[in-house]
């Protein structure tokens, strides 16, 4: 690990107890969720495969990623320059040369990256529709959480534009939303070939959905095990400690 970059005000350093990873954070603008956390352990990334982030926030999935997977490389395309900084100094703070970060709109993904170079997409978007809802939309939080600068129509299509024929994309996202996503990824000749329910307790209904995709892949969708976070006594499951080191 390298010397501590400068804080800026109001930022702090998080250890990701990982591979002695960690991350800068600032909660006046987001901070990542436990849902960055799941799928960064539900995607899987094979040696020498490059790996790209859509809407990478302060850079939370690519730091995850390459602690736990042998990619060649780790790429995150975020629009708001403030975390675009954010996650660059983290890079420098772990030392690894295995990440890096572009400023830039999902939208023009393809043009940025090219098309059809890249064997892994991986994303955690917003999950709520841009509504009446939203009364600020230059708002970090209200960004990060509604589809105010990139909708999943344009999510997706640039998903299939970056990924090589077979190459595959994990989402992150929220279970009323599933029929929009598999339409939205069959459309685009992605196909849908895994899905894990996240449930807060055994009883109760699921709150995350987790999604792998495969570019021009079978029409076959495998329903995983509910995956659930907490036991009756509000405390994680067992294989919320043992898989994602709670």
């Amino acid at each position: 690990m390298t010397t501590n970059p400068v804080l800026k005000p109001g930022e702090r350093i998080d250890d990701l107890q990982r591979n002695g990873r960690v991350i800068i954070q600032n909660p006046a603008r987001f901070c990542f969720g436990i849902d960055a956390v799941l799928l960064s352990g539900f995607a899987h990334v094979k040696r020498g495969e490059t790996v790209i982030d859509l809407g990478s926030g302060n850079g939370i999935l690519p730091i995850l990623l390459e602690a736990k997977n042998d990619g060649k490389s780790f790429t995150g395309l975020e629009i708001q320059p403030e975390n675009v900084d954010m996650a660059r100094r983290s890079v420098k703070i772990n030392g690894t040369e295995r990440i890096s970060f572009i400023e830039g709109d999902i939208k023009e993904a393809s043009q940025i990256f090219g098309r059809g170079r890249t064997d892994v997409v991986v994303s955690n978007p917003p999950y709520m529709k841009a509504g009446s809802g939203v009364k600020n939309t230059a708002d970090a939080k209200m960004i990060a959480r509604h589809e105010i600068l990139v909708s999943l129509d344009e999510l997706v299509r640039e998903t299939a534009a970056l990924l090589k024929d077979g190459g595959r994309c994990y989402y992150v996202h929220r279970p009323f939303r599933l029929v929009d996503i598999f339409s939205k990824m069959r459309e685009n000749k992605v196909e849908p070939k895994r899905l894990r329910l996240v449930y807060p307790q055994i009883d109760k209904e699921p709150v995350l959905a987790l999604i792998e995709g495969r570019k021009n892949g079978g029409d076959e969708l495998k329903v995983e095990k509910p995956l659930i976070l907490y036991k009756s006594d509000g405390t994680y499951s067992d294989e919320m400690r043992e898989n994602y080191g709670f």
